[in-house]
């Protein structure tokens, strides 16, 4: 299947409108209004269509279940098009003119960035669902994907051990690349190895000729990538077309989330070690209901449910609970029933949300990637966010608001 034809087959249950703007249907008086800010085409699209769909299904299982406080929940999907200035107007949109409830929304780091400010000004309570670097501490945000303690902390001692101690590491451009990229250096050091190089590259690269040659000759016993979007899936394509995807293992912390092992050959991705809360094959009951009413909904031929479209499905379910617990969508009253330690049983696994850095303790599975699907390593139990907990503590500090950044 190539990117043209698996980006058609997502986001089933959306429809175009005008000015980048997607709704659901006719909305009552009063209907609970969530928004969804996801960039449904330009470059990041192979990550936002299956979050979109995932909510989707999040949003109409909820009200095949009766709604919330007896009243239905409508979807506003505003398509930001992998533009900051469109996530900035989208945010300004949702809080002001739509009022919603909560938005769950972002793709990057940087999408968060600008959506998170406008959102914590407004009051309008904002759900970030995707992987990323960690760090963020604002008492309006609640982070559920994983971080870099839950997730590159298995993953950069598996491969040293498995492949050795000298690490080449590929990053995006971009405060999410960045930081992670010292997260990853920080594991290395730490198991007794080096890292030999450092490169970043701006999202809209596409030739990565020169940085493959200078990798071949550093001889790196693994390379950890940590690039993002369509452009970048030819660095896999140019690096498998040069044969070294034999002569040189790799990991990533972002790989598979757009879904790329689908586009590329499995000789171009074959053998990449991956680690993540989600994967189709978690032997998990609730996984498996997920999987039946995800395939009714969207089709069987759906080529893979990411971590991303995961961690936003559960990014939902944990504001629903919250929204029951606390009786009302009031802002602060939710705040208060998601500080309490608000949990459920998702597809991944038990994810709780942690009161005091509005991050998630969940499961963390190490996989391979094997010919466009991935093979289960080892999963660890019930890991904490404890690269974000250790500095931030929003029960005792509710008016931080920042985002704290490693130095290695």
């Amino acid at each position: 299947m190539d990117r043209r034809k698996f980006l058609q087959t997502t986001a089933g249950g959306v429809a175009t409108g005008a000015a980048g703007l997607y709704g659901s249907s006719a909305m009552a008086a009063d209907d609970i209004l969530v928004g969804s800010i996801h960039d449904l085409s330009g470059g990041l699209d192979i990550y936002g269509k299956p979050m979109v769909d995932a909510l989707t299904l999040a949003v109409e299982e909820q009200n095949a279940a009766g709604g919330l406080l007896g009243r239905q929940v409508k979807l506003i999907n505003y398509d930001s098009q992998s533009n900051m200035q469109l996530y900035t107007q989208f945010a300004q949109q949702a809080a002001l003119k739509d009022k919603v409830a909560v938005v769950h929304g972002g793709i990057t780091s940087a999408s968060r960035e600008v959506i998170r400010p406008v959102l914590t000004k407004n009051k309008t309570l904002y759900f970030y669902n995707t992987q990323y670097e960690g760090g963020v501490c604002d008492r309006n945000t609640f982070c559920t994907g994983v971080s870099p303690a839950q997730t590159v902390n298995k993953l950069v001692p598996y491969c040293m051990k498995k492949w050795g101690k000298k690490v080449y590491i590929v990053a995006a451009d971009y405060n999410y690349g960045q930081i992670i990229s010292q997260w990853v250096k920080k594991y290395v050091l730490e198991g007794g190895g080096s890292v030999l190089d450092i490169e970043f590259f701006p999202l809209d690269v596409t030739n990565f000729g020169p940085t493959i040659a200078k990798i071949e000759a550093a001889k790196p016993d693994f390379v950890v990538s940590a690039l993002v979007g369509g452009a970048h899936i030819s660095f896999y394509r140019q690096w498998g077309a040069a044969g070294l995807l034999k002569k040189i293992p790799m990991a990533s912390t972002t790989f598979a989330v757009g879904n790329e092992q689908v586009v590329l050959a499995p000789e171009e991705c074959n053998g990449m070690v991956l680690s993540y809360n989600y994967f189709e094959k978690l032997p998990t009951p609730e996984n498996k209901t997920f999987l039946a009413a995800f395939h009714k909904r969207f089709g069987a031929d759906y080529p893979n449910v990411t971590e991303l479209a995961m961690g936003t499905y559960q990014g939902f379910k944990l504001w629903a609970e919250a929204v029951k617990k606390a009786g009302s969508i009031d802002r602060m009253k939710v705040i208060e029933a998601l500080e309490s330690g608000i949990s459920i049983n998702a597809p991944s696994g038990k994810v709780t949300m942690d009161g005091d850095s509005h991050h998630c303790t969940l499961d963390v599975t190490v996989a391979e990637v094997k010919n466009k699907k991935f093979e289960i390593i080892k999963t660890f139990k019930q890991e904490k966010p404890i690269d974000t907990s250790a500095v931030c503590n929003l029960k005792k500090n509710p008016a931080d608001n920042q985002q704290y950044v490693i130095k290695v």
